[in-house]
Parts: structure tokens; C-alpha cells; sequence
């Protein structure tokens, strides 16, 4: 049978992303009306055609600092090192569809839980904007989908409650899980949010199957891995992985030392899909079904380090 949650984003897909800009403000709100078309507009313009090859960009200068403010004109991508004609492109912020993957293997046991709790709490009611959706995913051996897409934050807080951490970790299994319900979206913006605190003990998926499926989805993927001192050493997260896993969608991942550190990493994760440029390209050459590798640089602002997505399959 469907789920409650399922028939609301089918109804919702049907109904375009006017139902969920509708959520940013009243009716009477001039601003929000504003804001509300928008949206609309980016969302119908980054879904025009099957050719539309569409990213995510974000933008940093040597210090690290968000930069924001730029142009199309500024922008270069490449396609299999061939320019393209950037045919799409905003660099107001649009709506964005955020899964969020949590590990609740055994390790996570009493506050460390509480601290991974709170941490999503505070990112859905006080970082997202009403016009986005989330959906929520927890792994330990195995991975479950606990809340489907919804601009409701009330069922992913929720889906929490009763989580009782318990048995290994699969964090590959958990995010290859996770990558056919992001290509469901309703948003042409789309993130992941991977939070754990252990290796990888348990998946079937191997890291390079991983790598290559997420090189090829257009989904922006953010780790945070949460290595504590004093665990043994096979059992300790591997910054090492959560970074080439981030690196292929264009995010990027953090190691912080403790999960009460995990709200303000998420925080910051937050200020970066608040400042990210969407931009797309329609293809000077016809598909074959071959992966193609995209660039996109800034040529205007030596120094700056772009992200975006590592490539397509068309």
C-alpha cells in the first residue's frame, strides 16, 4: 500500500512546485508572492528539457569565504574539456530537496544519538526554508528510509523519537540507498547530508561502485564524520573517504571530533546551499550513453575554487 507520505509528493508532483512555494508566505504577503514566483520560475526553467544538463556551483576565494555575487558571464563550464553555452542560470537562491542519511549503528548509543537529534532539529525548523523538502534516512547493517519527501518538518522530527541505535555500519549501502529517491525529487536542486561516526563495516557496495554512482547523479553530496580520540582503530571513521565520496557531487566533507559538534558543521553546510549558483548547459553534441566529465571554472577570479558536479551520462 503507499504510504501517507508517497501520495503527498506524487500529488505534489502533479501540482508542480507551485504547492510547496506556496508554504513561504501568506497569500497577502507581497514579498512572499514575490519569492513564490520565483521559485516557480527557476524550478519550470531548470526542468525544460530531457537535454538540460543542469549543477550546482558553489564558489570559495582562497580564504575559504562564500563568494557570492557573481554572473553567468563569469562562469565556464566544459564538457569532455569542449565549452558549452551556459543556456540556465541563477544565482538566487532556489529550492532545494535535502536528504539527510544518519547513522544509527551501535556506536550511537545514548547521548551521541541525543547530540545527532538535535542536530537535525535544528537544521530542518531553523536552516531550510519552508519552500524545501527533506527526507530522512537512518543505517546501521542496513539502510531505511524512515520519512519520504515532505515540506512538513513534523514527520522527520518525528521519525527520530523512536530510534534505537544498534548493530554495524553501512555507510556505502546506506548512500546508494539513498541516490534513487534524490533522482525522485521534486526540487532541480537537490543535497545529501551524511553524518557517521564509524568505518565502514557491513556494506555490500564497495567504494568504487559508490564513486561511480555518485559521479554520475546530479545530487551536491556533504559528509560529516564525526572521528572521536580513543576508538579503536578499525572501528574509527576515514576522513579519507567521506572526502572522495563528497568530491564526486561537488560538496564537501568535515571532520569534527565530537557529535555535539555536528549542529554547527550542519550550519555550515546550510550557509553553502544558501549561496550556490544553478546554472545548465544544453549539449552541443548528441548523447550515447557514455559518461562525459564537466568543469566549471571562474576564468574572472583567479584563486577561487569552484565545486560542482564531477560529470553526466547521456
Amino acid at each position: 500500500m503507499m504510504s501517507q507520505t508517497r501520495r503527498e509528493w506524487m500529488r505534489s508532483v502533479l501540482q508542480g512546485v507551485l504547492g510547496a512555494a506556496a508554504l513561504a508566505g501568506s497569500p497577502g504577503d507581497a514579498a512572499s508572492s514575490t519569492f513564490r514566483q520565483e521559485a516557480r520560475r527557476a524550478t519550470r526553467l531548470f526542468r525544460g528539457s530531457a537535454e538540460l544538463v543542469p549543477t550546482a556551483v558553489t564558489v570559495r576565494d582562497g580564504a575559504g569565504r562564500l563568494v557570492t555575487g557573481l554572473t553567468q558571464g563569469d562562469f565556464v563550464i566544459t564538457e569532455s574539456g569542449r565549452p558549452q553555452s551556459i543556456t540556465q542560470f541563477t544565482g538566487d537562491r532556489v529550492p532545494a530537496s535535502v536528504a539527510l542519511v544518519l547513522d544509527v549503528s551501535d556506536s550511537m548509543r545514548g547521548p551521541r544519538m541525543d547530540d545527532a537529534r538535535t542536530a537535525v532539529r535544528v537544521f530542518v525548523e531553523e536552516h531550510l526554508r519552508p519552500e524545501d523538502e527533506v527526507a530522512l534516512f537512518v543505517f546501521n547493517h542496513e539502510a531505511r528510509m524512515l520519512a519520504d519527501w515532505t515540506a512538513d518538518r513534523q514527520p522527520i522530527l518525528e521519525a527520530l523519537v523512536p530510534i534505537r541505535p544498534s548493530g554495524g555500519t553501512g555507510i556505502y549501502d546506506a548512500v546508494s540507498a539513498a541516490l534513487p529517491t534524490c533522482l525522485q525529487r521534486r526540487h532541480s536542486r537537490s543535497a545529501m547530508i551524511v553524518v557517521s561516526d564509524g568505518a565502514d563495516t557491513s556494506s555490500d557496495a564497495s567504494l568504487v561502485q559508490l564513486k561511480q554512482q555518485l559521479s554520475r547523479a546530479d545530487v551536491c553530496l556533504y559528509g560529516i564524520a564525526v572521528d572521536t580520540p580513543g576508538m579503536r582503530e578499525s572501528q574509527r571513521v576515514s576522513p579519507q573517504v567521506f572526502r572522495e565520496l563528497a568530491a564526486q557531487g561537488g560538496g564537501y566533507a568535515e571532520v569534527v571530533s565530537s557529535t555535539a559538534d555536528i549542529t554547527p558543521a550542519i550550519a555550515r553546510i546550510a550557509e553553502e546551499l544558501n549561496a550556490q549558483y544553478l546554472m545548465a548547459y544544453t549539449p552541443e553534441t548528441p548523447g550515447d550513453g557514455a559518461f562525459r566529465p564537466i568543469r566549471v571554472t571562474v576564468p574572472s577570479r583567479p584563486g577561487v575554487v569552484v565545486r560542482a558536479r564531477r560529470g553526466v551520462v547521456r
